[in-house]
């Protein structure tokens, strides 16, 4: 009898998984990855639905803090929102569940490892080429993608198979984790519509207005509203909770896909915006210009990479390396209004703040140079153009 470890959620595709591969003579076995999706009672029920469907053991895996040293903390750094947009929750979450699951595969000593990804989506990648690189003598197997499979047949199989749990078909498929929740279904499969506010997990609940300060210690978060957080996911939860109740964070990314295509997904993410826009901010007054030019270049590869199963490469190590360092003088707090679906950066306190008034004030009086300095600096600046310009006069 073969043992085969299943990357368990819960869900309609995995649960058929453990059922399936348990009729088929396997030796089942299931662990779920939690990057900060799930509470406690739901760890409970996803365990309870293992046993259940005849798993011999079930796993929980809490690696939320180092999804958070190793991964989050970075995409803060390098300011990371895909195509501007998206603060890549679920794609970033997914390598490390697969790192996860794979390793937990080595120490039991499996035969096999699988999950639930169908043919049409990221995660098929990110787990296959995951457990490919980290566990290649570990064959892989994933029911649901090479028998091509409909939810429907699905739900009829564990039917059949005494399985019943609430499997409706719903309108949209809901992915939570420490760095935002994606929405996908229904309008996000179509170009021309966007999700309805019922559509998000979060509601709306606060209608006044308030401000929040998140402080910053060479670029990781430090406080929240004046109180120390040590622990980061805790800060990261904090702000959640804060933003999260007015409905901020949310939008659709529209983005090319591993696979070739074009996808769309709604998401939620109060926390993640609210922290990168205020650490961008920081980092306009704290950093030079070519700090920012190139942590921008940078942070917009390692995104990419991240999202595109890339992060085992070596070059994100050297990344991450250059993101870290640039962080030095990254530290002062960040003010920022809110309001139901809105905010506004109000300003930043830091000592490192390079709009310093010793040298000038912009638009209002010079301290460090002369009249004729600029008069200077202007004629040496602009004789490049001027150049090229008397050369064309001369030439026509």
């Amino acid at each position: 009898m073969k043992k085969v470890l299943v990357a368990f959620s819960g869900g309609l595709d995995t649960s058929f998984c453990v059922k399936y591969l348990a009729n088929e003579g396997y030796e089942v076995y299931t662990a779920v990855a939690n990057t900060g999706g799930f509470s406690a009672d739901e760890l409970k029920t996803i365990e309870e639905k293992s046993q259940r469907l005849g798993a011999k053991k079930h796993i929980t895996l809490d690696i939320t803090q180092e999804y958070y040293q190793k991964s989050v903390k970075y995409m803060i750094f390098g300011n990371v929102l895909r195509n501007g947009t998206y603060p890549i929750s679920v794609s970033s979450e997914r390598i490390f569940q697969a790192i996860a699951i794979i390793e937990c595969a080595k120490k039991i000593g499996v035969d096999c490892v699988a999950h639930g990804s169908t043919g049409a989506g990221n995660d098929q990648v990110r787990f296959d080429l995951t457990f490919d690189v980290l566990a290649p003598e570990i064959e892989v197997l994933t029911p649901t993608r090479d028998m091509v499979l409909t939810r429907e047949y699905e739900i009829d199989y564990l039917k059949k198979n005494n399985y019943e749990a609430d499997f409706k078909k719903m309108e949209y498929s809901i992915n939570k984790g420490l760095w935002g929740t994606s929405i996908g279904g229904k309008e996000t499969l179509k170009s021309n519509q966007t999700l309805p506010s019922a559509a998000y997990p979060s509601q709306v609940r606060k209608t006044q207005g308030e401000r929040i300060s998140i402080e910053f210690e060479q670029g990781e978060l430090a406080s929240v509203n004046g109180t120390k957080y040590a622990d980061k996911v805790a800060a990261i939860n904090a702000i959640e909770a804060i933003g999260g109740a007015y409905g901020i964070g949310r939008d659709m990314h529209i983005g090319d896909t591993i696979i070739g295509i074009k996808g769309r997904v709604g998401f939620e993410a109060a926390a993640p915006l609210l922290i990168i826009n205020a650490h961008k901010m920081l980092e306009k007054h704290t950093l030079t210009k070519w700090q920012q030019y190139w942590k921008e270049q940078l942070g917009t590869w390692y995104g990419m990479f991240l999202h595109e199963a890339q992060y085992l490469d070596p070059v994100m190590r050297n990344i991450e390396e250059f993101l870290q360092t640039s962080q030095a003088n990254v530290s002062g707090t960040v003010h920022i209004d809110l309001r139901p679906q809105s905010y506004t950066l109000v300003g930043v306190e830091s000592p490192y703040d390079l709009m310093n008034s010793g040298f000038g004030e912009y638009g209002e009086v010079n301290r460090a140079w002369t009249a004729d300095d600029v008069k200077g600096f202007t004629k040496i600046f602009g004789n490049p153009i001027k150049i090229y310009h008397s050369v064309q006069k001369k030439a026509n």
